[in-house]
């Protein structure tokens, strides 16, 4: 089996050590990742004709590593368009990510816009993440029970264009885990997201600009004020006792579906109804 191994928290992070060292007895593991933190990208690119740093990092019997100075959708269209040649992955992927990605979280994430490109790719597409935002956090729970999950899905194929599986463990060690349920969206939102920007919030949280993107601090053109975003996380009081947000909470490994196309069936066929189509007609 032929494995393309990518995350949104750069090369370094420990989440993507950790998927490698549970893959490695699957196949052959070629792993493209970003050279910086690229959370938040969702599927973006990085386009624009700008000039794209990319460096192999190591090589071994079965495992190949590079990064790429771009974003996680980025990674997977390198790796497959220049990388592979002839080989497609027979699988992508994405994490372990540093954070949970369930609920309308999963809309921003860029371990997701990965697993997304590789599904449009037409190749089975994978997201693994913790919900702890630790970078030393413990992924055992994930060691322990993402094998059986991994070989079941891909034992057991859709054979449908588009689908992406999202898969997210519990911050637990793994003798807790309750089970894995197969939920619906949760809802969640962010609340005072943006903040004058504080220089010494790096070194307060022991983070460095560079790991981060950020190459140098901005200096501000004359009128011009600086934010940073971060915000508090807020649960829709609405979302119900099976959705994934209260599930993960609750101790459960969440599955959830995801598809590419977006088309909301029901309402096409409502607004069919109202007389849209009939508004303006050729004479």
């Amino acid at each position: 089996m032929k494995i393309l191994v990518t995350n949104d928290d750069g090369y370094r992070a420990k989440g993507l050590q950790a998927l490698v060292g549970i893959l490695r007895s699957y196949g052959e593991i070629l792993v493209v990742a970003p050279k910086y933190v690229q959370s938040g990208t969702a599927m973006g690119v990085t386009m624009g004709y700008r000039p794209i740093a990319v460096k192999k990092l190591s090589e071994r019997p079965g495992e190949t590593w590079y990064y790429l100075d771009g974003t996680p959708a980025s990674c997977v269209k390198f790796g497959v368009g220049e990388l592979c040649g002839a080989a497609v992955p027979d699988v992508v992927v994405s994490g372990i990510n540093h954070g949970g990605n369930y609920a309308t979280a999963a809309l921003y994430s860029g371990t997701l816009g990965a697993a997304m490109e590789g599904a449009l790719m037409k190749i089975p597409s994978i997201a693994v993440s913790l919900d702890s935002l630790d970078p030393d956090a413990d992924f055992s729970v994930v060691e322990r029970h993402l094998p059986a999950l991994f070989e079941t899905l891909l034992e057991h194929p859709a054979g449908r264009f588009g689908l992406v599986y999202n898969l997210n463990f519990p911050a637990v060690v793994p003798e807790a885990v309750k089970g894995v349920r197969i939920p619906g969206q949760g809802v969640i939102r962010w609340v005072r997201e943006y903040a004058p920007f504080d220089p010494g919030i790096f070194a307060r949280k022991g983070l460095r600009p560079q790991a981060l993107g950020i190459r140098a601090l901005p200096a501000p053109e004359p009128g011009e004020s600086l934010y940073m975003m971060g915000g508090t996380v807020v649960t829709d009081p609405d979302n119900g006792p099976e959705c994934d947000v209260r599930l993960i909470a609750d101790g459960y490994i969440t599955l959830t579906a995801h598809h590419l196309l977006t088309t909301d069936a029901p309402e096409q066929e409502r607004l069919r109804t109202i007389g849209l189509e009939q508004m303006i007609r050729k004479p």
